[in-house]
């Protein structure tokens, strides 16, 4: 049976038990949501704080702008990230790699919370937070794959999307754990007490969670993909540069599907609704506590659409669960502002709450679509650097734009059609993949994984 643990077998064909899935899959979760809740508080506490404590020798008018451009900074590394996790991926193995971003995340995460703010050590302290956040950026570059990739490889051929969804849950797991913290902390210090030190704590946490996330990860074999490609010493010298060489149209569409869903969900990934609605200076001046918690009840939401759309990608492909997630984050789209600048935290929250059913729709099924994607050799690379791309395109400074197109236009109009245009670009890059679910994964079927997804190419 060597070569099939796609359908759940091991290199020495043994059948793969429930308990060692279900390991990987709590593993897989528990893991992501530790790296995205250290992601995202970080976007929390730019949108919230990081202007005023840390970015003030930039001048009033600018400190905010320059406190998102900080979330957009770290996604410039993400591709270092990806490519170091990628190489080292698939050269010695998925399981090492994930524990050496996950140990990098969470330091660079609880030394933010440490950081002494402008008004104690002046232009250092954005410069130390600056280079935080980059730490943090390399980390989410090499995450990502790797948890895929594990979650992917485990899976029997026809659940492939569903345990796929495990990583792309952790999401918005983190959005919520990290939002629920930070709500929580507004009421525990509110005021200039959160100002002080309430919103040092969620950082500091992080060293508690990495301690968990790495006890489970820890206890979870490599992937079967990788553990036979090492058994046959079938390593691929320069991975990296074996996926340019052959794949690098593969990797712009891959990316280019990742970016239409990444823009629309760094909208409250990033901050850029809770500063929009938070703003004392702005249109609505509400409170952060209920927009915190709206936020976080919106993360559910889209973990639930997230794990819906692994389960149906399973039944009606990858392709034609985007396409209706597209249609779907499209109607989100257009409602979100309409709703949002009501002013109401209920509808503010049913605006989120419609927005992540397209979003979920768009990302649960990513892990799969993606691993069937790219030959097992090269995967690792492949997955990731078409992640770390799509971040970039998508998400990077989405906050950014969204505040410079209120600022020009003053109307959140231009920051709907901005949205919608990057929707509608996820969606022609779709269309122009076949669907390749259930696509043997080993190593045996190097030539059939060769030939390319993309309509009107016929071999990689």
């Amino acid at each position: 049976m060597s070569g099939q643990s796609q359908d759940g077998f091991t290199p020495t064909g043994t059948i793969a038990s429930h308990a060692d899935r279900r390991r990987v899959v709590f593993a897989t979760i528990v893991g992501t949501t530790v790296e995205w809740y250290d992601f995202f508080i970080y976007s929390s506490a730019a949108a919230l704080v990081f202007g005023s404590l840390f970015f003030s020798p930039f001048g009033k008018d600018a400190e905010q702008i320059v406190a998102f451009i900080s979330i957009g900074l770290s996604f410039l590394f993400r591709p270092l990230g990806a490519f170091l996790a990628g190489h080292f991926g698939d050269k010695i193995g998925r399981r090492a790699v994930l524990m050496i971003t996950l140990i990098l995340m969470g330091a660079s995460t609880a030394l933010i919370g440490l950081l002494p703010t402008a008004a104690v050590i002046g232009a250092g302290a954005p410069v130390l937070l600056f280079l935080l956040r980059i730490l943090q950026g390399i980390s989410a570059g090499g995450e990502w794959g790797g948890a895929v990739l594990m979650a992917v490889e485990h899976a029997p051929r026809k659940k492939r999307g569903l345990f796929g969804a495990s990583p792309q849950i952790g999401v918005p797991l983190g959005l919520l754990l990290a939002s629920g913290v930070m709500a929580i902390m507004t009421a525990i210090a509110p005021g200039d007490a959160f100002l002080e030190w309430g919103w040092r704590v969620p950082f500091l946490l992080s060293v508690v969670l990495i301690l968990i996330g790495y006890y489970v990860r820890r206890r979870v074999e490599e992937s079967p993909v990788f553990t036979e490609i090492a058994e046959r010493r079938e390593q691929t010298r320069m991975p990296i540069v074996q996926l340019f060489r052959h794949h690098a149209l593969l990797v712009i569409i891959a990316a280019l599907v990742f970016a239409g869903n990444n823009a629309v969900g760094y909208m409250t990934t990033g901050g850029y609704i809770q500063n929009y609605t938070t703003n004392p200076e702005g249109p609505l001046a509400m409170e952060k506590g209920p927009i915190l918690w709206a936020v976080a009840g919106s993360a559910v939401t889209w973990l639930i659409s997230a794990a819906f759309a692994g389960w149906i990608s399973d039944r009606i492909g990858r392709r034609t669960t985007y396409i209706i997630g597209w249609i779907l984050q499209l109607g989100g789209v257009f409602a979100l502002f309409p709703l949002v600048n009501t002013g109401e935290v209920g509808l503010v929250f049913a605006a989120l709450a419609i927005l992540t059913i397209g979003l979920g729709f768009t990302y649960g099924p990513q892990a799969a679509l993606y691993a069937e994607l790219f030959p097992a050799s090269i995967r690792f690379s492949g997955v990731s650097i078409s992640y770390a791309i799509g971040a970039i395109l998508g998400g990077a400074f989405a906050p950014t734009i969204a505040k410079a197109l209120v600022d020009a236009t003053h109307t959140t109009a231009s920051v709907t059609w901005y949205l919608a245009g990057m929707t509608v670009i996820g969606l022609i890059a779709t269309l122009l993949l076949r669907d390749r679910s259930g696509i043997p994964l080993g190593p045996d079927h190097e030539e059939e994984q060769a030939v390319s997804p993309i309509y009107g190419v016929a071999k990689a």
